[in-house]
């Protein structure tokens, strides 16, 4: 059964390619939502002139449509809150070397 934490794990494969931490451990994905197989993301970037932002969307949409029980994923990138280095977690700190 689909259910958040398993679309979180799905998530925690995902990365910035500029970045070695993964998209839930950077603070990027906001919230999720399912509804009938249908699966809400909502997220941020680093920065609003991301030139990888395309690529990411895509990728969080793959890596969420492969899971089972999964009929469609729509990725909504938002800018409200904006995103901040506190929003790391702690495996994403010391990932990054911040700790």
């Amino acid at each position: 059964m689909i259910n958040e934490n398993t679309i979180l794990e799905a998530l925690r494969k995902v990365y910035d390619p500029e970045i070695p931490v993964n998209l839930v451990d950077l603070g990027l994905i906001y919230s999720t939502s399912i509804e009938n197989g249908s699966v809400n993301i909502k997220m941020t970037l680093t920065a609003t002139a991301c030139p990888m932002h395309t690529v990411i969307s895509q990728n969080v949409k793959l890596a969420v449509e492969a899971l089972e029980g999964v009929s469609e994923a729509v990725v909504d990138i938002v800018w409200e809150p904006r995103w901040n280095p506190e929003m790391i977690s702690p495996e994403g700190r010391i990932a990054l070397g911040m700790e």
